[in-house]
């Protein structure tokens, strides 16, 4: 059987997803980011198109529960712009959802339920408690997630995020699907490895987003000999350092072995920054401008293996 991966229009085959921005968000409201809102479905749709002219083919919209993703919205999005999408279900780290959110008094148990819900039976409409309807494609499918987030502070695992990374493992292990974490500043990845681990997730089956907010390029290759995959999406932060960091730690894990665990994305992630929303770099800045220094400067095959290669072993399910 080939591999395959969940899009919001369906699964796909890993060989079909093309070039991919692992790391993007449509939809988003948190307190920790007033009046950067992304609450528009014609505007994140539009940012959504301008991506794909640019030439990224798929991308993953990583706003997990509790958040105002929005499923049926993303669905639409991806079938006007021709953009594979993938939904994110599982939830962040505990700062963005306020005192006595629904989502945190869950436990293990109720997370990993609501989470397997998502990624087997449909995503809701809304993200509430209780059961609320699966959200519809424009053809009349359900539109399901086809990886799981959780989300850790800086050099610390809260309660509630400690309870989502066992609810994550859990799902994980009922399902196959692909695990992202968020890592603070990139902080605290082999930690989150090894309670993963003890879960059942193998970290080749692990995405450390942000893990280039830490740009120690031997780090970040003894994660990749450890199986697990390395989350680049700290492009056009010029206030916290140059893309020519960037670029030269991904270049340096690649001579040590790291090139086959690397993927890129944006994580653009507020109104201010969408083009569409009258901000920028918008989400095109990653294959406009970044990408084409990692070909000159690294190569065809690298800029290959991770817009194309390596998201597509990452996201595609495990055969359970």
């Amino acid at each position: 059987m080939r591999a395959q991966i969940r899009t919001v229009l369906g699964d796909i085959d890993a060989t079909a997803l093309g070039r991919t921005d692992y790391h993007e968000h449509l939809f988003q409201v948190t307190p920790l980011l007033p009046g950067d809102e992304l609450d528009d479905e014609d505007r994140s749709g539009d940012e959504a198109r301008l991506l794909r002219v640019a030439g990224i083919d798929a991308m993953v919209e990583a706003t997990p529960i509790g958040l105002a993703r929005d499923p049926a919205a993303t669905a639409r999005i991806s079938a006007r712009t021709g953009l594979a999408i993938v939904l994110t279900t599982g939830a962040h780290r505990e700062a963005h959802y306020s005192p006595g959110h629904w989502l945190t008094g869950l436990g293990p148990e109720g997370l990993a339920e609501r989470f397997v819900r998502d990624l087997v039976d449909g995503a809701p409409e809304s993200d509430g408690p209780g059961a609320p309807a699966p959200a519809r494609t424009p053809d009349g499918g359900m539109v399901r997630a086809g990886i799981i987030k959780a989300g850790i502070g800086y050099w610390s695992i809260s309660r509630f995020e400690h309870e989502v990374l066992d609810a994550v493992a859990a799902a994980h292990g009922q399902t196959g699907a692909p695990v992202m974490v968020h890592l603070e500043h990139g902080s605290a990845a082999f930690e989150v490895l090894e309670i993963l681990g003890s879960g059942g997730v193998s970290a080749d089956r692990v995405v450390l987003a942000h893990i280039d907010r830490n740009p120690d390029p031997g780090l970040h290759a003894e994660l990749a000999a450890a199986g697990a995959y390395l989350g680049y999406d700290g492009m056009a932060r010029t206030r916290n350092g140059p893309d020519s960091a960037l670029l030269e730690c991904l270049l340096r894990v690649a001579t040590l072995g790291g090139a086959t665990r690397v993927v890129l994305g944006g994580d653009v992630a507020r109104r201010t920054r969408y083009v569409t929303y009258g901000g920028m770099p918008g989400l095109a800045y990653l294959p406009q401008r970044f990408v084409p220094r990692l070909e000159r400067e690294g190569g065809t095959d690298l800029a290959r293996s991770v817009l194309v290669e390596n998201p597509a072993r990452l996201l595609a399910w495990s055969g359970r």
